[in-house]
């Protein structure tokens, strides 16, 4: 049963929740050692509320992943964990992740809650409503980093809000699009809201959420307020590795189907792993390394 209960809050999603750390890393905090472990602990909160979050997803959805070529094989929809213990996981989960929550910061506690209602409400309704149902996907990424913020006591970037919504939404509109091109014509009847979307139309949203993508770092990693607050122009350099993480991504769901995951695409494609890591070093080297 402990497995199952594991299994159902899905570790391998968790990495969604690493964006807590981008307040830390953006803040120039990566080397004060109380601001790292409160990071950490609102990393490990986050992974407490998602995971109840898609205990009670998998709870509404038991019916309709059955006849979902992967989904069976959930711990719910297939049977091997009760909905009692499954309840029972998922309030022990928010209960724990609340307290913890207020522990490190009230208003981290208070953004957890929130983020917690809004993904509730997109289980039971929200998601059903055509492009607010991505629309939502995209705010909850943008809450973790805000999240994070309150940890290490920074001020909110709106560059930081506006670019994780960005690309947020550009990953859920890929997923969106896998969905409805590999489920084909059960497709709907797995995901209400895919009968509302064409992919021509997620084309063209995808698009413009890439766009906007690209345009919001580059603009961010330029305007006066950045260098006045970093003290360089260099934050300019990487900006290719999130050209290059764009595009890879693009081709992979375009050429290779793997849009309906991001979260195992960004584990397992080399080119795209060495692409964000080369990212992730060379944001680090500029704010923290003078030259």
């Amino acid at each position: 049963m402990v497995r199952a209960i594991v299994q159902s809050m899905r570790p391998k999603q968790w990495i969604k929740n690493l964006l807590v750390f981008a307040a830390l890393v953006f803040s120039k905090n990566l080397l004060d050692m109380g601001s790292v472990l409160r990071s950490v602990g609102a990393f490990a909160v986050f992974c407490l509320l998602s995971g109840a979050v898609y205990i009670i997803n998998d709870l509404m959805d038991r019916e309709n992943d059955r006849r979902h070529p992967r989904k069976r094989n959930r711990p719910i929809a297939s049977g091997r964990l009760k909905p009692g213990p499954a309840i029972s996981a998922a309030a022990v989960a928010v209960a724990g992740g609340l307290v913890a929550g207020w522990f490190l910061d009230w208003r981290f506690a208070v953004v957890g809650a929130v983020y917690f209602v809004m993904q509730v409400a997109y289980s039971l309704r929200l998601k059903r409503v055509v492009v607010l149902d991505v629309m939502i996907v995209a705010i909850g990424f943008a809450f973790r980093a805000v999240a994070g913020t309150f940890v290490v006591h920074v001020a909110i970037s709106h560059w930081l809000f506006v670019c994780t919504i960005l690309l947020a939404l550009f990953l859920a509109l890929a997923k969106r699009r896998h969905e409805l091109v590999f489920l084909e014509g059960g497709g709907i009847s797995h995901r209400s809201v895919l009968g509302k979307y064409t992919s021509t139309l997620l084309d063209q949203m995808i698009a413009v959420a890439t766009s906007a993508t690209v345009v919001a770092y580059c603009i961010y990693t330029i305007a006066p307020e950045t260098v006045a607050k970093f003290g360089t122009h260099n934050l300019i350099l990487t900006f290719p590795f999130v050209l290059y993480g764009i595009y890879r991504y693009l081709y992979l769901v375009y050429r290779r189907d793997l849009g309906g995951a991001p979260e195992r695409v960004l584990v397992t494609d080399l080119p795209l792993i060495v692409g964000v890591l080369l990212w992730m070093a060379s944001v680090i080297v500029v704010l923290y390394v003078k030259f």
